[in-house]
């Protein structure tokens, strides 16, 4: 589709930016924090005894990204979870550019209100270096999935990279893109 740009890549270029850039007293718009990727990452510990699952969660991931997820691989064996090394243990997927800003769109605007007594996200959860993980409970929650080709329901880990030094910046950043945290007011 060329020439298409998504509503939330020109709402971050036409507002966002020029709102931290005075909220910060940024020198230049280079300085203002960017979201660089979007990492998805899918846990199977259930994955030891069925291997079909790891299938399974690398289609539905695939579904979810709108882009092909990969399986991921245990490196070390461990004997209490009857893990080998080199076993199919779960699968990711990483988005950049225009699909990223798509799965943010639908995530925020789509997918977020679909959860069970949903009162927003943890604002606590930045890794101290402008990076923000979040977990979901259901993969269901995406309109994407159809409820009746799930076999198991799992949970997904959805982390956002930003170039954020602080977590302050990041937090701004990923409020003004939408992202709906409980506490209206962050403190440091």
């Amino acid at each position: 589709m060329e020439g298409y740009i998504p509503r939330l890549k020109v709402k971050y270029e036409k507002e966002i930016v020029p709102k931290l850039l005075k909220q910060f007293d940024y020198d230049t718009v280079m300085q203002v924090p960017k979201l660089q990727k979007i990492c998805l990452n899918q846990g199977l510990g259930a994955a030891t005894a069925d291997k079909k699952l790891v299938d399974a969660s690398v289609k539905e991931l695939s579904v979810i990204a709108g882009q092909k997820a990969v399986p991921t691989y245990a490196k070390k064996s461990v004997s209490n979870f009857k893990l080998r090394e080199g076993m199919p243990i779960g699968a990711r997927v990483t988005l950049r550019g225009e699909r990223m800003w798509e799965f943010l769109d639908r995530l925020v605007s789509v997918a977020m209100p679909r959860i069970r007594d949903f009162r927003g996200i943890n604002d606590k959860s930045f890794d101290g270096r402008g990076n923000y993980s979040m977990g979901l409970t259901e993969q269901i929650i995406f309109p994407e999935i159809v409820l009746d080709k799930v076999n198991k329901i799992n949970g997904l880990d959805i982390t956002f990279v930003t170039s954020a030094p602080t977590d302050n910046e990041a937090y701004a950043l990923l409020k003004e893109l939408g992202m709906p945290f409980k506490n209206a007011v962050k403190v440091q």
